[in-house]
């Protein structure tokens, strides 16, 4: 009973519209009316800028932290390592639901990403750390925050996999399955990327300035 408890409230935490709140309070509009309609940070870097974006997903990054900590509330979880994973990683899809299915912004939320990012960090913060790492690369490289996001994630699969080769099972299906939905949740991007049309967030204008008074 105490474990479906803390799950809901695992969901409740990822249900808070950060987005949603911010893009109200200083900018009076709803960001899902905007841009690609949902309140995930590639949204809100294209909508809000780099600076009310960071934030924002700094934020979602947090609520799935948040989540998953909730497992320091039932000591039996603490100090039995296999039980322990499995509850960390369902109070941290409990979060990434709600995230993207929020109760308090009418079930319409974001991808999920950036709570899928603060769950891995605390859960395995060296192999998100290397996400981390894949994602500040390519975002620097092309300024795409969806394209940075896939790479980020499908690096996940990689490090459980083959580079730290995990042998939790559990573990390992759940890195596999996180790369997957985030690719699925990025086809309009991806078609994007493709065409050419994918708006680039505004995080180095200076450079782009630059590199265009070259040409």
């Amino acid at each position: 009973m105490k474990e479906f408890l803390l799950i809901i409230t695992a969901y409740l935490i990822g249900s808070i519209p950060t987005a949603l709140i911010i893009s109200r309070q200083y900018f009076g509009i709803d960001i899902r009316e905007y841009g690609s309609g949902n309140m995930g940070a590639t949204n809100a870097f294209r909508i809000l800028g780099a600076k009310y974006g960071t934030i924002i997903m700094v934020l979602d990054v947090l609520k799935g932290m948040l989540a998953v900590g909730l497992f320091y509330l039932m000591p039996f979880y603490i100090s039995n390592e296999f039980e322990r994973t499995n509850f960390m990683i369902a109070l941290g899809l409990s979060a990434v639901i709600g995230h993207i299915l929020p109760v308090f912004a009418d079930f319409k939320g974001g991808k999920g990403v950036a709570t899928l990012l603060g769950m891995i960090l605390a859960i395995q913060p060296v192999i998100a750390l290397t996400c981390i790492g894949v994602f500040l690369i390519v975002l620097f490289l092309t300024r795409y925050v969806s394209l940075s996001s896939i790479l980020g994630a499908v690096m996940l699969p990689i490090c459980v996999l083959w580079i730290w080769n995990e042998d939790e099972l559990t573990y390992r299906i759940f890195a596999l399955l996180v790369a997957a939905m985030v690719i699925i949740t990025h086809q309009k991007n991806i078609s994007r990327i493709i065409k050419g049309a994918e708006n680039r967030v505004p995080i180095l204008k200076y450079r782009d300035r630059k590199n265009k008074n070259k040409n």
